[in-house]
């Protein structure tokens, strides 16, 4: 998952809506960003966002603090282009989310699909969680989704892990309290249908 060189290939070889996980609309990340009944002053940030479409929703619908964090640049580049002067409104942060030093206590919500499920070894699932706990705000919000028990076993030519919702929740620990789950059909842009598991839970107030 670490290596830059590989996502860099990626977003300078395909169009941003060309990969795998394109969504043209983020329709389960905005439910439950949605859910948490946040005002459009909180501060969100988007793990793996990239080229994701769901900060131009984000920015189109008002939020005023929020921050994408990727490890490649041309995805990053791809989402500034497409906002254009909007773009101003967003922090962008080129990293790897397993070396980044974010801010404490920092964000409402915190956002990550398809970067999780990347973390195959123990050590790297242990550092971003606690980076998770630190960052978020007490109280604040986590939803984190990845492929499902039954989803593809490899993304982007890389393994990757598979949970159901129990396994997902359960390697965050007791810090995150489970609110809710769900299971998503993702039919990418060549057709086929990968399974999702989101789940959205809150951070204790310690």
């Amino acid at each position: 998952m670490r290596s830059k060189q590989h996502w860099e290939k990626v977003y300078e070889t395909k169009s941003a809506d060309a990969v795998s996980w394109f969504q043209e609309h983020a329709e389960s990340s905005l439910d439950f960003i949605h859910a948490t009944g946040i005002g459009r002053d909180a501060a969100i940030i988007d793990v793996g966002g990239g080229a994701s479409t769901l900060v131009d929703d984000l920015v189109s619908e008002g939020y005023g603090d929020l921050t994408v964090l990727d490890l490649s640049a041309a995805a990053l580049s791809a989402a500034r282009q497409r906002l254009g002067a909007q773009q101003e409104k967003v922090n962008w942060i080129e990293a790897d989310i397993i070396e980044v030093e974010l801010p404490e206590n920092r964000y409402d919500v915190w956002h990550d699909r398809a970067v999780f499920h990347f973390l195959t070894s123990p050590e790297d699932r242990e550092v971003y969680v606690r980076k998770v706990f630190r960052s978020v705000k007490p109280g604040g919000h986590v939803i984190v989704a990845t492929f499902a028990e039954d989803g593809p076993e490899k993304c982007s030519g890389l393994p990757v892990m598979r949970y159901r919702s129990d396994e997902l929740h359960g390697e965050f620990g007791e810090a995150f309290t489970l609110l809710q789950h769900r299971k998503e059909a993702h039919h990418a842009p060549s057709g086929s249908v990968q399974q999702f598991v989101y789940c959205y839970c809150r951070r204790i107030n310690s």
